[in-house]
């Protein structure tokens, strides 16, 4: 993995382990060309106020945190925030938050994972689309007063994959639902609590189901969730559809 340019407020670029899709350029401000991602965030970000983000060494996540298991006087959480406490650092380096992002999704999307998942028409290929659309997610970011301080098309999951991907309404739904579920699974949800201390918090969701489609964001533990809410339904609609206007052919 090659982090080539992070220049604060400039063109972010990253090379990673996996070429993304080169749709992802359907939307503003994103270039794809294997697997060098070049962002632009004037272009690609709806909000952009802040340009640092709470990180942690994935490798020391595997090593001191994926095997931890809870006890009844600390809870998976508890851990979890106990780990960002002693090992995560702020940094502006964008590039390494999509880096980091990259191994915390290529961990919880893994084909292992599609046997005991219950939906037969999930494929190796939604998992890779699940893979790309949350790592790009990463850079979205959440302050601890509840405020959503950045804001990309990743953050609505539903309508950037479908923009990217052609997906049609149910087969964006049906993947939103795996995303947004934790994919229906106890110890999945464990895992991801556990994996997401790499990112400096936990992933957090503004709707309740696929039909409210309002995306989700890793906010740091003891984010305000009111404010959250509230800030988030201010903008959600008028960029939910600015997202879809990318649409190359029409949902079904």
């Amino acid at each position: 993995m090659t982090i080539i340019d992070t220049a604060p407020a400039t063109t972010i670029t990253v090379e990673l382990p996996e070429a993304f899709d080169e749709r992802w350029s359907r939307l503003p401000g994103i270039q794809v060309e294997g697997r060098r991602i070049s962002i632009d965030p004037a272009e690609y970000f709806f909000r952009f106020e802040s340009n640092t983000w709470l990180v942690a060494d994935w490798e020391l996540v595997k090593s001191q945190l994926l095997d931890v298991d809870e006890t009844t006087q600390s809870a998976v959480e508890q851990l979890a925030l106990d780990f960002v406490r002693a090992n995560a650092s702020s940094t502006s380096d964008a590039a390494q938050v999509l880096a980091t992002a990259y191994e915390v999704y290529a961990y919880l999307f893994r084909e292992e994972h599609l046997a005991g998942l219950g939906l037969p028409q999930i494929t190796p290929a939604h998992l890779r689309m699940l893979r790309e659309a949350a790592t790009l997610m990463a850079l979205n970011k959440v302050e601890l007063d509840g405020h959503i301080s950045n804001v990309g098309p990743c953050w609505f999951f539903p309508a950037a994959t479908s923009v990217v991907f052609d997906l049609d309404d149910e087969t964006g739904g049906m993947l939103d639902e795996v995303y947004h579920g934790g994919w229906f699974n106890e110890h999945r949800r464990i895992e991801s609590i556990k994996a997401h201390a790499a990112l400096g918090g936990r992933l957090v969701h503004g709707c309740q189901s696929v039909p409210d489609q309002s995306g989700g964001v890793v906010a740091p533990y003891g984010a305000s969730m009111a404010n959250f809410r509230d800030d988030l339904a201010q903008f959600k609609a008028g960029w939910i559809d600015q997202v879809c206007a990318h649409r190359v052919t029409p949902a079904a």
